[in-house]
């Protein structure tokens, strides 16, 4: 790439970047079954101040923090493929990506917060389950 982009095309590098951080399609879902239940929440918020770790749902009061991770981006044990252009710098990604999960986890107990992570292909309503167990 003539920009110095690790994207091996531009194709590839349009793709990426159109990607959404935020109000993806599973975490929409989850937050709906979540509500749906009566919980209320904030959205892409920072648990932890000084620490840039966003939670995908915040729950204050109850110091719970909700992490909607995407099977490919975290390594999900069941649905995880491996990149079959640039496989070196994906799984590195991958990688580094459960590396800061643990971190973020570590960080949030030793702050007295809980964490729940649940995997894109979870069921929301059962995700939403235990959501609400963590924050009752």
């Amino acid at each position: 790439m003539p920009d110095g982009s690790w994207a091996s095309s531009p194709g590839v590098r349009a793709s990426m970047r159109s990607n959404r951080g935020r109000d993806t399609r599973p975490e929409l879902a989850l937050r709906r079954a979540v509500h749906a239940l009566g919980l209320r929440y904030r959205v892409g918020a920072r648990p932890l101040k000084g620490v840039r770790r966003t939670a995908d749902l915040l729950f204050t009061r109850a110091k719970v923090a909700v992490f909607l991770d995407g099977c490919f981006w975290h390594g999900c044990p069941e649905h995880h493929t491996v990149a079959a252009t640039n496989a070196e710098f994906w799984a590195r990604k991958v990688s580094d990506n459960r590396r800061r999960d643990r971190d973020t986890d570590q960080r949030l107990a030793e702050a007295g917060w809980r964490s729940v992570r649940v995997w894109e292909h979870e069921d929301p309503a059962e995700a939403a389950l235990r959501v609400r167990a963590a924050v009752t």
